[in-house]
Parts: C-alpha cells; structure tokens; sequence
C-alpha cells in the first residue's frame, strides 16, 4: 500500500505531499487541472520512463518519492537485488535531471530502474486510457488468462522445454549447414595431421637444435679457447692454481708464527676450491667436445625439416603442436559429426515430446479457465449497464510454438443480443472497452483471488471514460469491491463514482508569482460533498446541486 507520494518540481506541480490510505481513494478536478500528473508520477516509481520534459520550467531536476508497504514477496525482490527493508516500509526516489537522465533510491540507497521493474509488480498496478488499448493485444489478453488460470508453473515449464527444444535445433541446423563444408575439408586436414606427425616433433625441439648446432660449427674455436683457459687455470707450470697454492704455503707459515694471519689464510681457501673445480670442469668439456661433421649434416638436415613445417603451420615447433592439436579436433568432428548428430536429433524428439505434453496440459487448464474467466466478466458486467453482454474467451492452436505454448487467445465480445461474438476491437465502444477492463481487473485481482495475489496498490485513471449513469455507479461499486482489500486510487470526473469515495481529493491549479501551480487537498466529509455538488452543477454551487450530492452520497453509502 503507498502511504505517502512526495513530488517537487514536475510538469507544473512545484511541491506536494499526499497521504493516502487504504480503501477507495479518488481524486477529482477540473479538466486540465492535473489529475493525472499524480499518476504519472507513481508511475516513475514503478519503473516508468523518465524524460527531462517532466522537469518544471526553469527547474535543474524533479524529485518523485513514495512510501511503500513492504510485502513478503518485494521484500524477497529487495532482498536479491541486496536491499534492506526498513521498518516494514520502502521508501522510493525517483530524480530527472536536466539532461534526461535519471536517479533511482530505494531505502536512501542508489538503485537501477531495472529494481524497480522488478519490484513494481508486487506494489502497485497502474490502468490508464493507453492500457485499455493493449487489451486488443493476444499476447496481453494470454498473459491475462493465465493470471486469471494461475498457470504460472506449469508455463515456466513449458517456457524451459521450448528453450531447451529450441537451443538443440539450432545446434542440429548449425550442424547440417557446416557438414558439406567440413567434408571438403577432411581430406586437407587429414593431410596436415599425417604430414606433422610423421615428423615425430619433440617440444622445445627447434631450440635445442639451434644451440647443439651453433657449437658444432664453432667446435674447433671451442676446443681452442677452452684448452686454452685450462693451461692458464691449471696445467701450466706457472699457471693460476700453481702460484695461488704457492701463496698458499706461505701463509700458512705466517699463520704458524702470527696467529693473526689465519683468517686471511682462510679466506683464500674458496678461491683455491673454485679454481680446481673450474679446472676439472675445464677438462670434462674438453674431454667431450669433438668436431663431428656428420652429427652438423645431420642437425642442419633436421632444422630445415622443421622450416618447411613452419613455413606452413607456424613460427615454432610448439605452434606448429598447437595447430596439430586444432587439426586433430576437426577431423575428430568431422568423423563424429554423423554420431552427434544423431544424438541432437534423438534428444530433439524427446524434447519435443515433452513440449508437446507440457503444452497439452497448459492447453486444457487455459480452456478450463477461459471458461470460468468469461462467466465472471459477463457477471460483473451485469451492474455496469452491460448485463446482456456476451463475453467469451477461445484458446485455439497457435501458427507455431513458442515460449508461452502452443495456444493463440482471444477475447471475444457481443454487446447486442442476437449479434456473434467478435473480437473486441471490432465491436467495443469506448465506455465498453473501459467497463470491460475494470470487469477483467475485478476477475484477476478482486477479493475471490486474495489468497494468491497479495493486496497492492490498484491505479485506475480515467476508468470511467465514454460512460455515465447506471454504468458509472456500476464501474464505483465494483471500485469499491477491489478497495475491500487492495489500496485503490482513482481519477474520475464522475460525481456518480466520487461519491462512494473513502478519501476524497480535489486537484486544481492556481496562478502563483506569475507562474501555474498544481495542488491537491484532500476533503473532509463536508467539502467532499461540495465538490460534488460542483461536479454537478458547475463552477456555481447551488442549494439544489448540494442537496443531489447528498442524495448521491448517503445512497454511496447506504
């Protein structure tokens, strides 16, 4: 239930603050005076579209908020989406900016308009002139008997099957299309896979190949230099190890005498380690180092080898592994395509079985429904002028599957006794069309359907649109009906219907510094039924007028 509305600074409203309460709440006025922004502003709370033409001229922004009930089941959205609900209420900000671009708050928390998509569901309803229009809609009118069917579930099933059925087929067609053309291919793959593996490749192989190879053409440099670097290290008579050892000897005499001496003794004894075990390295590379041209002939034949595989597969032998790897995956598919595809075919048949039985049921609870929703609209027109009216819903065979089922829906209608029902475009009047969804509204949401659909907040602007008379306290009594237990808010300029009012507001505008402003006040029981002597009589309110609008209103509530 909204509790309280907060605008500032939208369309020629500057500020308001309404509370409203549960029960029937209407608001009336002048044509023009601004009826509606009071609607449209609560729109933006439930996620509506924003646009920077709301903004009141000369105004940065405009400012929506509203105080909201917080129900199990938004509460449960609010929780997803990682909101807190505070004290059992849900506080909504709405701003526009002057850019068009827009803020949204829950519970003083930035938020996405996404959330309150999500959220508006479980809060409030909002039914104007333009969603009467999409009552001409089959996909609104099925959406409408599997509400009033409560096929939820058993939807969801049928909506995963076709998903599920849908996603195979498309892996069947993307098979068949790519089949030709992957079988031109085999041979060429085939080619490649027995061309790389013949090679026998070794990871790594190129480099190391390239490194044995730079030293066997440079063997004898090698062999050289290293022999070279032992004689000095070592083997010379006048060689590095030969005077380190000499120098040795001789501390070790200074040590013997200067006990002082002996750390620096000690401080040569690495060198001396590290010389011999350089020296015997020395000699280990030399004992195996040879110049070996047939090895050289041999490396230099391997290497250009592997160019030639390079130059087709890739810049290193890894790569060229790598494209071995991928070859070796499509010939794979390939040869297993025909297997695949028989698999995808089988679980296509099965899926589509599946799909066809959830669809059959979901088909038989729609029929079952269409029944029971034609027999209570044609009921709850009876009070609204309507009483000879015939309401029928079909559930016929849809060209094709989809997401919803297999069924195409239509609200059918005769208005005139003796006429075939026709779809409602065809035949409804305006004032029909209006009575018609305030009787489909009363079936989906009304009283007989609380233990499903949880209390919200009902908006219905201009509802009584194209009627008047007995229709008009037909379309109040069946308002008041959904206000037992859902927060209904009403825009009328009927006195017929303001009179069955729980709370009623007036709204007007004035002339204020030179500019237009918007307000709304809300009536007491006595100025609630001037205002309905006004409705009556005009911009003069006379004793007649106001003794009609206390007729109207003690018969309201009577």
């Amino acid at each position: 239930m909204l509790h309280e509305l907060v605008v500032e600074n939208y369309a020629v409203v500057d500020r308001l603050r309404v509370h409203f309460y549960a029960g029937l709440n209407l608001l009336t006025g002048e044509t023009g005076s601004g009826k509606s922004i009071v609607v449209d502003a609560l729109g933006l709370l439930l996620g509506g579209r924003a646009s920077a033409d709301m903004i009141r001229s000369g105004e940065e922004r405009a400012r929506v908020s509203g105080v909201f009930d917080a129900s199990e089941r938004a509460a449960k959205v609010l929780a997803g989406a990682g909101f807190d609900t505070e004290d059992g209420e849900i506080l909504i900000e709405r701003e526009i900016l002057s850019n068009g671009k827009s803020r949204v708050f829950v519970n003083s928390r930035p938020a996405t308009v996404a959330v309150l998509k999500d959220l508006a569901p479980h809060l409030g309803d909002i039914h104007g002139q333009h969603d009467q229009q999409l009552l001409f809609e089959p996909t609104a009118q099925l959406a409408m008997l599997d509400a009033f069917g409560q096929t939820r579930d058993l939807r969801g099933k049928v909506r995963e099957l076709f998903g599920a059925w849908k996603r195979v087929a498309s892996e069947i067609a993307q098979l068949e299309t790519a089949e030709q053309e992957k079988t031109r291919l085999l041979d060429l793959w085939q080619f490649q896979k027995r061309e790389i593996e013949g090679s026998s490749l070794r990871s790594g192989e190129d480099v190391e190949l390239e490194a044995e190879r730079r030293v066997q053409q440079n063997a004898g440099k090698l062999l050289e230099t290293a022999g070279a670097a032992y004689e000095a290290l070592y083997e010379a008579p006048e060689s590095a190890w030969t005077t380190a050892r000499a120098v040795a000897k001789r501390l070790d005499e200074l040590a013997r005498i200067d006990g002082t001496m002996t750390p620096v003794r000690q401080a040569l004894e690495p060198a001396l380690i590290a010389m011999q075990d350089v020296s015997y390295s020395l000699r280990d590379y030399l004992g195996r180092m040879e110049a070996n041209p047939a090895r050289l002939e041999e490396i230099e034949n391997r290497l250009a080898s592997l160019d030639k595989l390079k130059r087709k597969y890739g810049a290193s032998v890894d790569e060229i592994l790598a494209f071995l790897d991928d070859v070796t995956r499509k010939v794979n598919d390939v040869e297993t395509a025909g297997e695949r595809l028989g698999e995808l075919k089988r679980e296509q048949t099965r899926l589509a079985a599946d799909y066809e039985k959830g669809a059959g049921e979901l088909t038989a609870r729609r029929k079952l429904a269409a029944g029971l929703l034609g027999q209570r609209v044609e009921q709850e027109l009876k009070p609204l002028a309507m009483d000879r009216t015939v309401f029928r819903v079909t559930v016929e065979p849809a060209a094709e599957w989809s997401e919803t089922g297999a069924d195409r829906v239509q609200f059918l209608v005769s208005a005139n006794i003796g006429e075939e029902p026709k779809p409602m475009e065809r035949i409804a009047s305006g004032g029909e069309l209006s009575r018609i969804a305030l009787a489909l509204k009363t079936c989906l949401v009304g009283p007989s359907r609380s233990s499903t659909s949880p209390a919200r907040t009902l908006v219905f602007d201009e509802i009584d649109t194209g009627i008047g008379g007995r229709a008009a306290e037909g379309v109040a009594r069946r308002l008041r009906g959904l206000a037992v237990e859902n927060q209904v808010i009403c825009v009328t300029h009927l006195p017929q219907i303001a009179c069955f009012a729980d709370h009623h507001y007036v709204v007007g505008k004035f002339e204020r510094g030179g500019r237009t402003v918007a307000e709304i006040r809300e009536l007491d029981e006595n100025t609630s039924t001037e205002e309905i002597g006004r409705m009556l009589s005009g911009e003069l309110l006379t004793p007649e007028a106001l003794r009609n609008a206390e007729e109207l209103v003690r018969a309201a509530r009577a």
